[in-house]
């Protein structure tokens, strides 16, 4: 690969959370790193959100049972040239995407992007080809004081300070949009050259809340263009002033939701394997909803792995609550969106919140999915109201969906029980140090009642 111009180039992995890391070569040691893969610990594997380490990585094994991350010994980041960018907001710097393989070369079995390969070659040893679109809600705030004295730091630390681009409740109207369109138009020139399949970009509800879709991609580039929009808006923002969160609910007076709402549908022989001659889904498409919908609790813990993101599930709130669909229903967890001899038919799952790993998410629906397809499961009527429907509901917190994903066959199947307690095992240290921090709701509840 030619790296002629450039002063550096940046090899990048998604760990467990979809958060990109890895190293930063210069452009004449970059082309050595093409054939020979880079080295980083294999500790960034073990870690949660706050990026402490959860497993005794000196322990035999390195906590998880493989020798080979004993000590944590080096794993080695595989570059994937397809993937090859040029970053438009730092032009003498290329970024590449690399799989993570053990220096034996085998793969290491918590890579989430191949843990996402997985998943597709076994929906196309079925005959299938996954199909996704994006529609993704975030925020974008001005940075009022960066937070950025010795004091601030931690383990997280403390977040900006940020006042909003807009005030109100605006959702698509022009007014507002234009008193966003100098950020949005910032975040489009870099996001075109970075050949995402931009749609489109609008005002969503919220203050300062953004949505931007992308176009339908097959397999595993839908995957990596969501990890890389996500890293390029909080970017890209970041060296203007301005911080971009994906964050589901930020605690910020008046502010919004948000959620990321996935497109997707198989294809078989290059034709939509969902369109039905007479009715609004195929048997496919039939059988594959319905697994969507059997797995669904279980799959949320992909599909929204953040403590935060839970308080989303609000009845009335254009969110979903329970387990059920719609025809061309916003209120439903999974919405069908097209119908008989409509070749872009397709189903909509509102369940995900923008923080989600895009690789282990898909991975989720694929597994969901193909378990529907392949047992034929029956398909539940789809309910016109859907926040009185009598249904399952979806899990309250990231606790009771780690509990359904540990129960779910299919899931634990499809991933492997060794990834689903790996994933659980961090999901659960994250809930148990929020579990021991003070509230606001409880000083305010008993400080001054007791």
């Amino acid at each position: 690969m030619n790296f002629k111009g450039l002063k550096s180039v940046r090899f990048s992995f998604a760990d467990q959370h979809g958060v990109l890391r890895g190293k930063t070569l210069t452009a004449s040691a970059a082309e050595e790193a093409m054939e020979r893969g880079i080295t980083v610990t294999s500790t960034l594997l073990l870690k949660d959100t706050s990026h402490r380490t959860v497993f005794p990585a000196f322990t035999p094994g390195g906590g998880v049972g493989i020798s080979e991350m004993q000590g944590a010994a080096d794993i080695l980041m595989v570059p994937d040239a397809s993937t090859f960018r040029v970053l438009p907001w730092v032009p003498d710097t290329g970024w590449i995407l690399c799989d993570l393989r053990f220096p034996s070369g085998h793969a290491v079995p918590f890579s989430t992007r191949d843990t996402c390969k997985k998943a597709l070659e076994k929906l196309a040893g079925a005959g299938y080809e996954f199909v996704a679109g994006l529609e993704v809600e975030f925020h974008v705030f001005r940075i009022k004081d960066p937070r950025l004295q010795p004091a601030d730091a931690g383990q997280p630390g403390n977040p900006p300070e940020v006042e909003l681009l807009t005030t109100g409740y605006q959702l698509l109207t022009e007014q507002k949009y234009d008193q966003i369109d100098p950020v949005v138009g910032l975040l489009r020139k870099d996001l075109e050259q970075l050949q995402l399949p931009l749609r489109s970009f609008e005002v969503e509800f919220g203050p300062s809340q953004f949505e931007f879709t992308l176009g339908a991609q097959s397999g595993i580039s839908a995957a990596d263009a969501m990890l890389l929009l996500r890293s390029a808006v909080k970017q890209s923002a970041r060296r203007h002033g301005y911080h971009a969160t994906f964050m589901c609910r930020p605690k910020l007076p008046n502010v919004m939701s948000s959620g990321w709402h996935l497109h997707q549908s198989l294809t078989r022989n290059g034709l939509n394997a969902f369109v039905s001659d007479r009715e609004d889904l195929s048997e496919v498409g039939k059988g594959y909803l319905a697994g969507l919908l059997a797995h669904a609790r279980g799959a949320s813990a992909f599909a929204t792995p953040t403590i935060n993101g839970y308080k989303r599930y609000r009845p009335y709130s254009l969110a979903p609550d329970r387990v059920i669909w719609g025809k061309e229903n916003r209120g439903a967890m999974v919405r069908v969106v097209g119908g008989a001899r409509n070749p872009d038919t397709r189903l909509e799952n509102r369940i995900g919140e923008p923080a989600a790993n895009p690789y282990l998410y898909f991975a989720s629906q694929i597994y969901s999915g193909l378990d529907g397809i392949e047992r034929r499961l029956p398909l539940a009527r789809a309910a016109d109201t859907p926040y009185e429907a009598k249904a399952d509901l979806l899990p309250r917190t990231l606790e009771e969906a780690v509990y359904h994903l540990k129960a779910d066959k299919a899931l634990r199947d499809g991933f492997g029980a060794a990834f689903v307690d790996y994933y659980c095992r961090i999901k659960e240290a994250e809930i148990a140090r929020f579990n021991l921090e003070v509230s606001d709701w409880e000083h305010r509840e008993y400080f001054d009642l007791f």
